[in-house]
This record gives structure tokens, sequence and C-alpha cells, in this order.
């Protein structure tokens, strides 16, 4: 069996992975990255598709582990490929791809499944787990082959004490475990977190002592999956008199799906539209938003910028219920600071018990190495540092150090007769997608955005005779976002006008592309010696 991550190591986001035998395809999940500020412009960060893009038809099928847009958010871009791919997962989590899928006017083929039971798909025979997560019906998969059997848990953790009752079934994992499991591919992401994950049902008194004490209006900002964050707030806004609004498209959409399914509980008539907010008191409404990791056009971002109709002001509570995914801290803690300057007063975890992981920490991953006592370990879902720590791990839980494989996004796994090893490297970059174009943006075309935003824009227009070797008008310079006015460059304009004349003069042989080089040269490096700035130029020479 060969096993191809085509994201989700080295990263948190992107997860999928591709598991291939005798000519078929097996994919497990298929997510999305979301974009860091060097990333400017880019709304989704994709898995690149280039290995399997001339074999979709030999994909057998794509398992969905869970719903969260890490797992999920990159299934409508592969469908736009081949939409009859089977999709395999949880009522909840079919449910939500399905809702993401009608807006891109896919119908898919999907088959529900939930844990025990076991579905053949071409060579890969998949047996599904129940697993804890932050979001409810995950799912871990076990795979059986001709070739060895694989463990892939998805995101879990072990709560003991989960609020819909539904524990990581460690029972399941011990009888596969006495059944051999040759390669276990385990959730990293608070491996290098000592102890145990603490449980969901911490959380639930600390909102309800805030939403008691508030004097104003509450906001609350969550993953608009977090079905069970928002069921807390939902009991706490109910126990206090409170009135809630859902604001935020994915918010409203993904809550009137848990309520139809039965995985939300909506006290009576409790719940308002955001357009009637106004009507009641500010002391009986709690908003339960999008925007907890600083997406700048989340619906918190743009109530911390004064854009939103929510207006946030003195004597508001904001509530971020939500963990800080690696490469956010930016935007969140500027959200936080646009907030608190409005007056309102901002709970987080790191002033209150707000939010617990939904991954397990190196205690629980520990358990299910000694559970499943697997031959070989392929740390997956983390950055480098996460990966690190769970091979460390599966070391210490008696897996052979040879037999822990610590690859990356690309890296080409053979497990032969109980064996897994790397084998080779594929490209797998990002894929960007930018409005309606998808792969389209380079990483060239960011890196000229980043010189854009940091330090701005000149261009230098100038009219030369060939024949004569006269510059008939310029040249002109205009700048823009290089923070001096444009008379500062009335030094340059001779010498830019030198070094033309003299090229022209010089040889009739200079095209208008390497004139236009003598001009950047010139100009460019005058700004960067006397105004310490590398701006993008763009000189631009017209020939009569």
């Amino acid at each position: 069996m060969r096993i191809v991550p085509l994201g989700g190591l080295g990263e948190i986001g992107r997860n999928m992975t591709v598991f291939e035998l005798n000519g078929k395809l097996l994919i497990v999940d298929c997510g999305v990255l979301f974009p860091e500020e060097e990333q400017p412009g880019v709304d989704l960060i994709l898995p690149d598709f280039s290995y399997i893009e001339e074999r979709l038809d030999d994909v057998v099928g794509l398992v969905l582990t869970h719903g969260h847009e890490d797992h999920i958010g990159a299934v409508p871009y592969l469908l736009r490929r081949k939409p009859d791919i089977p999709l395999i997962g949880s009522k909840l989590t079919l449910a939500l791809i399905e809702a993401k899928l009608k807006e891109h006017r896919i119908s898919p083929y999907t088959l529900t499944v939930r844990e025990s039971d076991v579905e053949r798909l071409g060579p890969f025979e998949c047996e599904f787990i129940a697993v804890n997560h932050s979001i409810p019906d995950a799912l871990a998969v076990f795979i059986r082959s001709e070739a060895g059997t694989v463990m892939h848990t998805g995101d879990f953790k072990m709560d003991q004490l989960p609020l819909d009752g539904r524990i990581t079934d460690l029972r399941h994992f011990a009888r596969v475990g006495e059944e051999g499991v040759d390669l276990y591919l385990a959730d990293s992401t608070n491996a290098h977190v000592p102890g145990f994950t603490t449980p969901e049902k911490e959380i639930g008194p600390v909102i309800d002592q805030v939403i008691s004490k508030a004097q104003r209006r509450v906001i609350v900002a969550s993953f608009s999956s977090h079905i069970h964050r928002v069921q807390q707030v939902l009991d706490a806004a109910a126990a206090h008199g409170r009135k809630v609004a859902f604001v935020g498209r994915s918010m409203v959409r993904n809550m009137s799906i848990a309520k139809q399914l039965g995985y939300l509980d909506i006290p009576e008539n409790i719940l308002i539209d955001l357009k009637k907010v106004d009507q009641y008191p500010d002391h009986k409404v709690v908003l339960m938003s999008t925007g907890s990791q600083g997406e700048p056009m989340a619906a918190l971002s743009r109530m911390a910028n004064g854009d939103h109709q929510v207006q946030v002001g003195e004597g508001d509570t904001v509530i971020l219920a939500s963990s800080l995914i690696p490469g956010n801290e930016t935007g969140v803690y500027r959200v936080i600071n646009g907030l608190m300057s409005l007056g309102a007063d901002v709970v987080h975890k790191d002033n209150a018990k707000v939010h617990v992981s939904g991954h397990a920490s190196a205690g629980e991953l520990l358990y299910t190495y000694n559970i499943l006592k697997p031959g070989n370990a392929m740390p997956v879902h983390g950055e480098h540092r996460h990966l690190i720590a769970n091979g460390k791990l599966a070391e210490l839980s008696g897996v052979p150090k040879e037999n822990v494989l610590l690859c990356e996004d690309g890296s080409v796994v053979d497990l032969r007769e109980g064996t897994a090893r790397t084998v080779g490297q594929i490209e797998a970059g990002y894929v960007y997608v930018d409005g309606s174009s998808v792969g389209e943006i380079t990483d060239s075309e960011l890196k000229d955005r980043r010189t854009l935003g940091e330090e701005g824009f000149i261009s230098v227009i100038t009219v030369v005779n060939r024949q004569t070797g006269k510059i008939i008008s310029g040249p002109d310079i205009h700048a823009r976002g290089v923070a001096e006015e444009d008379d500062v460059f009335k030094k340059i304009k001779p010498k830019i006008a030198e070094a033309l004349t003299e090229a022209i003069e010089g040889t009739k042989e200079h095209t208008t592309h390497q004139l236009q080089q003598i001009v950047r040269r010139t100009i460019g490096s005058w700004v960067s010696r006397k105004l310490r700035r590398k701006p993008m130029i763009v000189p631009v020479v017209v020939e009569t």
C-alpha cells in the first residue's frame, strides 16, 4: 500500500491523505488551510491535487472524518473535477458538506456511516470508530487491505465527560489493536502538551458566570461548527433570561443543520433575528458570532473595526470561546485590541477558561499507542514541532525509532509486509483560492503583493526619440505608498534622463525593454540608498 499525504503535515490545515493499492485510490479528508498575513488577498489554500488529477476515475471513495473546514473545506474544489466521487462520513459531517456543495451547485453521491460500520471500498475495507472531538459525530477509520492495516484517527481527544455522552471508543481501539495495526496515523496537534485535555464540561459554568455578571450585551465568538459550545451559550442565556441571535452566515447555516438533525437543543422562544436585536434591552441579548480567529471579513473583526451592523460599545462583554490556531495570533490580538478600545470587556483563553482544545494531549496519545501497539507510526495533523513530539511519544511506547516516520506534505510512504518506509517525494505545494480564481496566483505574485503593501509603488514614464536620442517628455515619476512627496524625486530625474540619453546615443541596438531596465536600475538604486525602500518599480519608455 502506498500512502501519500497531500496536506496537514507541517501545518494546521489542508488535511488530505491518499492511500493507493492495486491501482485504486482511497482519500481520507480534503480540507483547506486559512491564509496568513504574508499571503495577502488569498481566501483559502487547497491541497495540490496534481498527484491524483489524472487518476480521479480510480478514486473509490473520499472518507471524511468530521465536519471541520480543515478536513472538508476543499471537497467542492475536488468535486468540480469529478462530481461523482463517493463521499463517506457520519450524518452530521455529510450534512455540513452537502450544504457547502449546494452553494457550488454540486449534488454529491454520499454514503452515511456510523461507528462500528464496515464498508468495502475497492481493495480497501474501512471500519469506523467513534472518537470525541470539538464537533459531534467524529470518526476514526481503520483500513484493512491485503497489504496491511492502517489506523487513522482524524482529529480526536478522550473527553471522559463529553456533553453528548459519546466518548472515544477505546474498547473498539483495543479490538483493532488485537487484530494488529501495521501503521498508525495519529492527530499530533497537542502532542507537545503534557497530561490530558480538559473536559468540555468545565467550560459551561465559566460561560454561565460571565453571562450572569455582564451588565450589557454579550457577544460570544466561536467556530461556526462548535455545536457543543453553542449549546453551552444557549443554556447559559436561557438561564439568565437573555435572547440569542446568530451572527455570520456559516453560524446560521451550521446551527440550522445541527438543530434539524437533533445535535442542538434550542430552548423555546430564545432565538431572535439579528435584525430585531435593537428591539430588546442590551442586558437581555447574547450574540453568537463567527470570527474567533481574527478573520478580516468575519463578523467579529468587522465589529472591532466599527463597520458591522452590531456596534460594540462601553460595557459590552465579548467572549472568545475558541483556541488560537497557530499563525492567527496577530489577527486575533488585533481584534481583541480593537474591541477593548471600543470599551468592551474581552474574555479569552488567556484570562478565563472559556475554551478547551479538541485534540488529545500527550497522555491520551500514549494511551492509544499502548492500546494499539502499532508496528509503525506516522504522525499527522500538525506543525513540525507537533509531529516530532508525537514521534517521540511513539518511541516511548515501544515503536522502533526506524519505524517512526516524520514525513511532510508530498512524502511517499510504502507499507509492505508490515514495514513502512519513505520511498520518495512528490510536489505538494500550496494552491491558492483568490476570488474566483483557483491555482492561478503564484508565490511570485504574492511577493509582488507584499512588496506593494510594505514598500509602495513607483512608476516612471519617459518619451524618447530614437533617431535624435532626445527625451521628448519626462521622466515623470509617480509614487504611491513610498511615504514621500513626489518633489523628493526631482534629484533623480536628471540622472534617469542622462542614463537614457547615454544608452540611446551609444548604440541603436537597445530594445525598449532594455531601456526600461536602465530606468529601473537607476531609480531603484537611488531609492534604496536615499530612502531605504525597495518599492515595486514600473518603468515605461515610449519611443517615437
